[in-house]
This record gives C-alpha cells, sequence and structure tokens, in this order.
C-alpha cells in the first residue's frame, strides 16, 4: 500500500513531502473520512460521515447507534480495499466528542485501535 501524501500535507526533515508509513496513512484516510461532511467533495458527494456537523450536537444513545452505523457503513465503503473494520463506538466524553474505530489493516492480521477526540466550544 506505500505511497500516498500525509494528512495534513506536511514536509520530511529533507525538505521533500511528507510520506508516511502504512500504518500512519490508513490512520489518516480512516480521519479524513471520519471528518468530511457528505456533500463536501465535489466530484464525491456521497463521500463523508455526519460526524463533522454533529460535535455540537448534544449525544444520546439514539443518535450514537446511528452514527456508528453510518461511520462502519462509510468505513466499509471507501475503505474497504484497505482496512475490515470490526467495531465503531461513538461517545460524549465531557464536552468533547470521541469516536474509536477498531480494524484489521488488509496487509497485516493485528487488530488496531484508534481513537479520535474533538472538543466541543
Amino acid at each position: 500500500m506505500s505511497g500516498g501524501i500525509g494528512f495534513p500535507y506536511g514536509f520530511s526533515r529533507l525538505g521533500r513531502t511528507r510520506v508516511p508509513d502504512d500504518e500512519t496513512r490508513v490512520r489518516e484516510l480512516v480521519e479524513m473520512l471520519l471528518f468530511t461532511r457528505p456533500g463536501e467533495r465535489v466530484m464525491r458527494p456521497e463521500l463523508g460521515t455526519p460526524l463533522a456537523g454533529l460535535v455540537f450536537e448534544g449525544m444520546n444513545d439514539a443518535l450514537a447507534a446511528a452514527l456508528q452505523t453510518s461511520i462502519h457503513a462509510a468505513l466499509q465503503q471507501w475503505l474497504g480495499d484497505l482496512l475490515e473494520v470490526r467495531e465503531v463506538r461513538v461517545e460524549s466524553e465531557d464536552a468533547a466528542l470521541v469516536v474509536e474505530v477498531a480494524y484489521v489493516p488488509a496487509y497485516e492480521t493485528r487488530p488496531r485501535r484508534v481513537a479520535f477526540r474533538r472538543e466541543r466550544p
């Protein structure tokens, strides 16, 4: 899977475009997908999840369950060739929204778990 520009765009120590390792690249792709709003990408209006728009909303069990399902489906649709999604959890902690994704990269057998936390204003 090697290759691809890092997110966010940056430079290596040598002044060249940063190219992340496979594990970092998958994590970056998951983060980009989670926080891209549907309709934000001109040529791919269905790409994304509703998560970014809900950072400022109150969280309840029904909304968390709907988000988990929506996020799981988006990960399978857009990144299914790079990873197998095992679990998605969405929780509200204090003044933050926390999304945890458990997955197995297509190039390995060892499961990974990443969490993204967005503070509410």
